[in-house]
Parts: structure tokens; C-alpha cells; sequence
């Protein structure tokens, strides 16, 4: 405790060098280091005010003992009431730290805490938050019907669930995580979420021989498009190109070939057989199985539709397939009554779903994808089976792990970003990578093309033909991190 608060009032100090700080804390141990937090700052010669439910002596445990040697140090404090802590008693200091509820909060949030934390969120302060702020769930990132919106939270050891998912992450501001000394095996237990460093993805990357040639590189096959959406299946061979297949071969019905031949100079366009809405005609099965086994892994979906010859190719093409595989967009929608045809594929599968697509496969709705994602993203995932959860701060997951992806942002909520996803995710296990690592390391270096592109462009005008341009600087940056 000692440790946690004397880093939040380090943070108050460096980012609001001036002016008085109000500490508004709990009962519990999180305000046990908001009375630390001031006790510091008072030590520094900061003009601080704690603001407390209940009087100092009547705290137990160890919050209590900060509390009376934060009084002993001679911290000034006022004990309140929802009546008396006002957005406009705490508009006269520079800085707020909300140390009220911590970690281990469920809602709803109880008198008089709605009020102050409404305080807080008025007063126009600098906030800062302890650990993570007060009306956030640590474990899923919803967020109560009161919450404190943080410019900076200073979380202690690792980052919460709560502040990494929105929209708990939105809550938090920027996150600064302080190291207070916790054996890091004491941290988590196998399953927990992860979050990698640049490097562990960077490990990923299949090794370019100075003797390689294009077939290992990777054959990736591009199952998808229709007379609708056909930018759908060039978006995915992009995708799989700028990834670095050394040979993409996209199979779309006969009256898109022209199409994509005019988009694709160093793809291979294969027509097939259609049906009158130039959607893929049932028979089409036998040909792309005998086409498949000359490829490394197998992209289907994107663009596909959900007319009844191209849902039958999808589940017999699932069923029949044994090569890696990504199932994307339609290819998912196709599955929605035969999910056990999915879950028991032989062969290596990464699904790539939004929260509609996963809703739909788990018979559920979209809003309670949403306020779970890391339990939802789990439930068809497996040893041989990842899932991408796309969203703000995708969630991958396989072999009981997950790990959310903190690249990528709003640039990348545009129609066709996930196309060249899934285009990215089939190079990487026709490259031999592993579903799961494959989806995680296919995500974040999307985001983070994403990122570039935002960067270079703004996130209001990145279109998703622009993001397979910025996967090369994406991956240069990646190589550096190593």
C-alpha cells in the first residue's frame, strides 16, 4: 500500500507540479492508498485535502493505519456526505485523485459514491485514478451508471481487465502501470488474459532464408466474392499478399473473374461456376477440393453471401478440408446451424468474427458478445481453433489463452478492414504458424497498419483499400523490436 500510493502522488507530482490536490477515497484498501497518496504529496509540501465517508479511527485494517498516519503527518481531511462533495467544492483544486472503489468493484454504484463520482467528473480537474477508476468492473470493463472519467489511471503490478476493454478503457485515460513489488507469479494464474510486448509478436514472423523461393512462402487459396461484393475477395488476397504469401489464387464466380482481373496483376483469378444471382452454384465444391490440395491454407468467406449454393460450398468445403483454414464474414454466417461442423474440423481453423458474427454462431445477441468479450470469445475456441474477436481491442483466442490486441483504433471501423485481416491470417498458416499466434500476430500487425495509415492519413479518411499499403511498415516496425 505504501508502495501504490507513493507512486500515485509521483504521477500527481510529475503531470500537476502546482496547485492543491483533492484525494476522495473509500473504506477499503483503495483508499487506503489515496491516504497515503496524500500523506506524500503533504510530505512534498502540496496543499492536499482528503475527503472521506467515514472518519479516520473508524477504518479498519490496513486502510485504517494509512488513514491515522496520513492524520498524524498532519493531512487535513473533511468527512461528507453526497450534500457536501460538489463539483463545485472540488473545482478550486488542480487535481483529483478518485480513490474510492478499486479493484473488485460490481455495480450499481450506492450512496453517496454516485454523487461524488459525479464530482469528480465535473470539477475540471485533472483526475487521476487508483488502480482503476471507481464504477468500472475489473473484470469485464462495463461500466455502472456512475463512473469517473480519468485523464490518467495508476494501476499497480499488471493492467486490469477492466481498463484494457472498453468501455472501461475509455474510462481510464492513459494507463501508467507501477511495479509495487508483487512477485509476478503471484500475478495470474494459466488462462489469464495476456498482453504482448512488440517482441513476442516480432518472435512470430516466419524467418525469410536467404535461399527462399515463393512456394515457401506460402500458397494461400482465396475462396470468396460474389456479384455484390467483389472488392471483398481482392481485399482479402491483399491482405495475403502484403502478409507475405508467395502465391495467392483467388476463386470467385465467373462473372466477377473480369472483375478482380482488373484490380489483381500478380494473383491468379479462377471463375467459377454461379447461380443467376452470381453467387457460387452448389457444384462449385468438387472443383475448389480439387483445386485446395495443391495450396497451404484455404481463406472463405469474405463477400460470399448467404444464398443457398454458396452456404452449401461453405459447410462442405468446412467438413471436407483438412489444410488450414480461415473462416471469415459469410463463411461464418453459413455456419450459424452447423456450428459442430466447425468445432470439428481436423484440420488447423482461425475464425475471425464481429460481435454479430460470434452472436449469431453462439445464439446470443450482439450486446451481451459485448459485455463479456473474453467469455464469449473463448466459447469456441480450442486446440486447434482460434478466434478473433474483432472489435476495439480484438481478443485472440486458442489452447486456453487470450490475448487482446491494444494495436488499432477507430481508423479500421470501415467496411472491408476485415477482409484484409483474414487475407493476413491465411499467409501466416500457410506459412506454418500455429492458429492461435497466427490470429495474434495477423491482428496486431493490422492494427498497427491501421495505426499508420491514421497517422499518415487521419482516422476519418482511412478507407480499407489503404490499410494493406501500411502492413510492410508495420512489420519493419516489428522487425526493429527485436
Amino acid at each position: 500500500m505504501r508502495r501504490a500510493g507513493a507512486s500515485v502522488a509521483r504521477e500527481v507530482g510529475l503531470r500537476v507540479p502546482y496547485g492543491a490536490v483533492a484525494v476522495v477515497v473509500g473504506k477499503g484498501n483503495n483508499g487506503g492508498d489515496g491516504w497515503v497518496a496524500a500523506r506524500e504529496l503533504h510530505m512534498h509540501d502540496r496543499p492536499v485535502r482528503v475527503f472521506t465517508p467515514t472518519a479516520p479511527d473508524e477504518i479498519d485494517g490496513i486502510a485504517g493505519e494509512a488513514a491515522l498516519r496520513a492524520l498524524d503527518a498532519g493531512v487535513a481531511y473533511s468527512v461528507v456526505d453526497d450534500t457536501m462533495l460538489t463539483a463545485e467544492a472540488l473545482s478550486e483544486y488542480a487535481a483529483v485523485v478518485d480513490a474510492i472503489f478499486g479493484m473488485g468493484f460490481s455495480g450499481p454504484v450506492r450512496a453517496p459514491y454516485g454523487a461524488w463520482i459525479d464530482a469528480i467528473n465535473g470539477s475540471g480537474a485533472c483526475v487521476f485514478a487508483v488502480d482503476i477508476p471507481s464504477g468500472v468492473e475489473t473484470d469485464t470493463g462495463e461500466v455502472a451508471d456512475h463512473a469517473v472519467s480519468a485523464n490518467v489511471t495508476v494501476t499497480f503490478s499488471a493492467p486490469k481487465v477492466g481498463i484494457v476493454n472498453y468501455p472501461g478503457a475509455e474510462m481510464a485515460g492513459e494507463v501508467v502501470v507501477e511495479e509495487i513489488g508483487i512477485p509476478r507469479q503471484m500475478l495470474g494464474e494459466a488462462g489469464d488474459p495476456e498482453i504482448w510486448a512488440p517482441e513476442e509478436y516480432a518472435g512470430l514472423l516466419p524467418p525469410l532464408p536467404p535461399d527462399v523461393h515463393k512456394n515457401m512462402c506460402g500458397r494461400v487459396l482465396i475462396v470468396a466474392g460474389s456479384g455484390a461484393y467483389p472488392g471483398a475477395a481482392a481485399l482479402a488476397v491483399m491482405g495475403a499478399q502484403r502478409m507475405g504469401a508467395g502465391y495467392v489464387t483467388v476463386a470467385v464466380p465467373e462473372s466477377v473473374q473480369p472483375i478482380l482481373q482488373s484490380k489483381l496483376t500478380s494473383a491468379v483469378v479462377m471463375g467459377l461456376s454461379e447461380n443467376p444471382s452470381h453467387t457460387f452454384a452448389s457444384k462449385v465444391t468438387e472443383e475448389v477440393l480439387d483445386v485446395a490440395r495443391e495450396f497451404d491454407a484455404v481463406v472463405l468467406g469474405p463477400g460470399l453471401t448467404v444464398s443457398h449454393g454458396a452456404v452449401l460450398v461453405v459447410r462442405n468445403l468446412v467438413s471436407a478440408l483438412n489444410v488450414p483454414m480461415v473462416l471469415d464474414a459469410d463463411g461464418l454466417n453459413a455456419m450459424v446451424d452447423a456450428v459442430d461442423v466447425l468445432t470439428g474440423r481436423g484440420g488447423p481453423t482461425v475464425i475471425t468474427p464481429h460481435p454479430g458474427e460470434l452472436a449469431r454462431l453462439l445464439d446470443t445477441t450482439p450486446g451481451r458478445v459485448q459485455s463479456d468479450r473474453l467469455g464469449h470469445g473463448a466459447q469456441l475456441a480450442g486446440e486447434r481453433l482460434a478466434c478473433v474477436l474483432k472489435g476495439a481491442r480484438s481478443i485472440v483466442s486458442g489452447r486456453g489463452r487470450q490475448v487482446v490486441t491494444l494495436a488499432g483504433g477507430p481508423a479500421l471501423a470501415t467496411a472491408g478492414t476485415g477482409d484484409v485481416l483474414a487475407g493476413m491470417v491465411g499467409t501466416l498458416l500457410a506459412q506454418g504458424v500455429e492458429p492461435f499466434e497466427a490470429g495474434a500476430l495477423a491482428t496486431y500487425v493490422h492494427g498497427r497498419a491501421g495505426d499508420h495509415a491514421a497517422a499518415e492519413l487521419c482516422e476519418r479518411s482511412v478507407m480499407a483499400e489503404d490499410v494493406p499499403g501500411y502492413i510492410p511498415s508495420a512489420v519493419r516496425e516489428l522487425l526493429g523490436s527485436l
